[in-house]
């Protein structure tokens, strides 16, 4: 057995022999820290201890986290361990200007005690004397209770008074992107569009709901390329943007679900308009979601969950009828189920629902000549499509080299270092970045000949415009549901008598169709939405569809 040998005489009456001193010093904020002195005077009052104690100082570290929590959410305190484990044939003191600073929350006090105490550390606080007796701990332990529960009551008394601004209109945080925050005499701290980011974040937001930007990243990509965004790559900022398609703030309402302050008007101004909003929730619900297929469609009811009533907007199910007529037999039947409705179980033969519908479907067909359209709109897109695959494949060779690179250094860290804890983070850190470079080229050995499928893609695509209805009669169930919401942007409006709604029918080939026939004196180039840009060659307007990849594009060009 080891025996503990006694404490010299010199060690007890000088623990700090051999020790050297580390500042910890804590503002609330980034701004504290840059605007205040804060920092400043914490960190002079620690070096001055350390003097006054005969220990030399040797670093500070500055935190502006919060105090609760996990301690381990600290950069500050992070750091510091890292230095001492990277250090281990030194011993430290650390000191810190009040007991505040050091943790206000009672069990990461605690456990950030142990931590300290695991590594030899020994904390100093200016306005506090350690005691490790039983006496000593209970009083640090009510101590640390007592800081905690001061700081649940300022978060509560912020959080009161900041929901109290929201609910009046305001907006109560830090300004959000393409805002700034000035003094008003009026309101006080209001949120006002900020040059040249606003105006940028206003035409990508109308340019999706109008189809400019037919896909997210289209739309992050124009902001990239407008210095609203400046890192390398534009795919890090799809949910960013998301987001803001869904924030409701940016078309002048104030929104907080989290405190439960509903949706109200606020007195910042949007930068788009309220129609705008919901065409971005519609596209990004058809976008993201999809439509999805009912499960319990079937062949003897093709058109269920497709149809709904012209009176009242619910969907039509549908069923079989038994009717005794010498004989017992089945007939096929849509109707509505909305007891609300004056055609509640008014029933519509699926015979007469479905010959309605074929006709419809053949008069969606294009007239002559409007393919040729389609064909110049496709090799386009195509091009554009192919442009961005390469620019991606580019994008994930460069992410590998910087992995690549990575591995390197921490390679040689691993090699270089001495400490075991510091070798276990390192190897942690290299297994992770071996990860990424696997799942990195599992992407790049995707390699596709993209000229393969072109022009079998392009003759589907010119046969649907052409026909529909023999497309159509081809397919099977569910493609034929997946076809539905390609020919028709909503579902269809069908009325007992007159059948379907056309006042209600807004199908791609009739609006496609009508674009590519359309004179460029009928179109108002002005309007609320982002101006249309003239084609190369100056006779006819460009226009971009909300819906899929069509636009029309002058055949002259």
């Amino acid at each position: 057995m080891l025996k503990l040998l006694p404490k010299t005489e010199q060690e007890i009456q000088n623990p700090y022999e051999g020790r050297v001193g580390l500042v910890y010093a804590r503002v609330s904020s980034k701004r504290q820290e840059k605007e205040g002195h804060g920092r400043e005077s914490q960190e002079a009052r620690c070096k001055d201890y350390l003097a006054s104690i005969g220990v030399s100082y040797r670093k500070s570290f500055i935190d502006t986290k919060s105090g609760g929590g996990d301690f381990m959410n600290r950069e500050a305190i992070r750091e510091i361990l890292k230095y001492v484990d990277a250090n281990p044939h030194k011993k430290f003191v650390l000191v810190f200007d009040d007991l505040k600073r050091f943790a206000r929350d009672t069990e990461f006090h605690m456990k950030l005690r142990t931590t300290l105490k695991a590594r030899d550390i020994l904390p100093r606080c200016l306005n506090y004397n350690f005691d490790d007796s039983p006496e000593g701990m209970f009083v640090e332990t009510v101590l640390a209770a007592g800081n905690e529960l001061e700081r649940h009551q300022n978060r509560r008394q912020v959080i009161q008074k900041m929901k109290a601004r929201l609910e009046s209109g305001h907006w109560a945080f830090v300004a959000k992107r393409g805002y700034k925050m000035i003094q008003d005499p009026l309101h006080g701290k209001l949120a006002v569009p900020k040059e040249p980011e606003a105006s940028a974040l206003k035409y990508a937001l109308e340019g999706f709901s109008t189809g400019i930007f037919v896909r997210r990243v289209d739309a992050c990509r124009y902001l990239k390329e407008k210095g609203f965004w400046t890192q390398k790559y534009i795919e890090k900022y799809i949910d960013e943007f998301t987001a803001m398609l869904k924030d409701p703030f940016y078309m002048g309402d104030i929104e907080y679900v989290q405190w439960e302050v509903s949706r109200r008007k606020g007195h910042h101004r949007g930068i788009i308009s309220a129609e705008t909003f919901e065409l971005n929730q519609r596209r990004l619900k058809n976008e993201i979601s999809g439509k999805r297929i009912r499960v319990d469609i079937s062949k003897e009811f093709p058109h269920r969950g497709l149809i709904v009533c012209a009176n009242c907007g619910s969907h039509l199910t549908a069923g079989w009828t038994t009717k005794n007529r010498g004989v017992k037999k089945k007939f096929p039947y849509y109707w509505c189920q909305n007891r609300e409705c004056c055609l509640c179980k008014k029933s519509v033969p699926r015979d007469d629902l479905e010959k309605r519908f074929n006709e419809l479907l053949l008069k969606q067909k294009l007239k002559k000549n409007v393919d040729k359209v389609a064909e110049i709109v496709f090799n386009r897109v195509w091009k554009e499509e192919i442009s961005s695959m390469v620019k991606n494949d580019f994008s994930l060779k460069e992410q590998k080299a910087s992995l690549e690179e990575k591995v390197g250094k921490l390679t040689k860290e691993i090699i270089n270092t001495t400490s075991a804890s510091l070798k276990k983070a390192y190897e942690a850190q290299l297994e992770q970045t071996m990860k990424e470079i696997d799942e990195l080229d599992s992407k790049l050995d995707l390699k596709i000949d993209y000229s393969i499928p072109y022009r079998t893609a392009l003759d589907k695509a010119t046969e649907m415009l052409k026909s529909p209805y023999a497309v159509w009669k081809k397919l099977e169930l569910d493609e034929q549901q997946k076809l539905f919401f390609f020919i028709f942007e909503e579902k269809l409006w069908y009325d007992r008598k007159e059948g379907y709604r056309t006042d209600k029918i807004q199908s791609y080939t009739r609006l496609f169709e009508s674009f590519a026939t359309s004179k460029s004196d009928d179109v108002d180039l002005g309007g609320i939405g982002p101006p249309l840009r003239q084609c190369e060659c100056r006779v006819m307007p460009l226009y971009y569809r909300p819906m899929n990849f069509f636009c029309y594009l002058c055949i002259n060009c």
